[in-house]
């Protein structure tokens, strides 16, 4: 019952009037056409000038987010960048979500091995940064993701957004708090401090699966909610630009979830509680998207969902 934009808007991409056909050279304040032989000349005439007297990390090269929706960016992205041999590398990544990259890395082994939320089963979720309203769900894309929010509440369930602005999501939740831009470090850390002063945290049967809790339970001691409050979850990639978040360390977890384990979290009375419940359901991998979903039934799409792990 559901349909990709993009797929449905490929056709008027691929028309447009303004789409460059051929390749663009710069002559002063003006743009001129021409062949690819000439493009590359041009290109060899600007770099290796500047390879023979800076050297190849001179150079610095940005791979935008169209490479992952093209075959040649694809294919021929890493013979450039070994051919340039620049360390000096970025991308979409690298200013998105490359601490949340770091930090999957540091837990699960894997730098792509992010937990995500259980949505269909489960009755409370904390959305911190994300906006999926608007998304679709980004790094958990599923078919109809508003949909699949406004079931949670029907079934006496309930998500809160924490965001400096008044989003579409935000309009939706359940309820919406506004928190101070680069200050969700110190609102986590008051979270977690919070789940061990109230005696909440129980790793269960990931017990001997896990280290470090001790050592995240004396870095969050000092971040009391009345010390984190002047400051001012769920998943996304604006609260890893915190500066703060990549200093953080992580307690490691190497063992795999049951799905949809736990369910049905009862709301509890104490706020802390509520979140410990969330955290545990954030746990759980997120079920694979229905059929009718065609770009989540391939191979590689499969295979990351599958590697999906328990944080502690």
């Amino acid at each position: 019952g559901c349909l990709c934009p993009q797929g449905t808007a490929l056709k008027q991409l691929e028309s447009d009037p303004d789409r460059l056909r051929r390749p663009q050279v710069r002559r002063g304040d003006s743009w001129h056409e021409v062949s690819w032989d000439d493009a590359f000349a041009e290109v060899e005439r600007g770099l290796t000038p500047i390879f023979e007297r800076y050297g190849r990390d001179a150079v610095a090269m940005y791979m935008g987010n169209p490479n992952v929706h093209n075959l040649a960016g694809t294919l021929y992205s890493r013979v450039l960048i070994q051919a340039v041999g620049s360390k000096n590398l970025y991308s979409a990544g690298t200013v998105d979500q490359m601490p949340k990259q770091v930090s999957a890395g540091l837990m699960f082994g894997m730098a792509l091995s992010m937990p995500i939320p259980d949505i269909d089963r489960t009755d409370y979720l904390l959305i911190l940064g994300a906006n999926p309203f608007a998304s679709n769900g980004s790094l958990m894309t599923a078919p109809d993701y508003p949909g699949r929010l406004r079931k949670l509440r029907a079934r006496g369930g309930k998500f809160v957004v924490v965001d400096p602005r008044r989003s579409k999501t935000a309009e939706e939740a359940d309820e919406h708090l506004f928190i101070r831009p680069g200050t969700d470090a110190q609102f986590l850390f008051g979270v977690v401090h919070t789940l061990f002063e109230e005696k909440l945290v129980s790793l269960g049967a990931v017990a001997d699966h896990v280290t470090g809790v001790q050592e995240v339970e004396h870095l969050a001691g000092e971040f009391s909610p009345e010390a984190a409050a002047p400051s001012p979850a769920g998943w996304s990639t604006w609260p890893t630009r915190s500066p703060a978040i990549s200093t953080a360390p992580a307690a490691r977890c190497s063992r795999s979830p049951r799905p949809g384990a736990p369910t049905r979290l009862a709301p509890p009375a104490s706020g802390a509680a509520r979140v410990s419940g969330v955290i545990a359901a954030g746990c759980a991998a997120f079920p694979r998207c229905s059929a009718s979903c065609r770009s989540c039934a391939s191979p590689r799409r499969s295979r990351h969902r599958a590697r999906v792990r328990c944080g502690a």
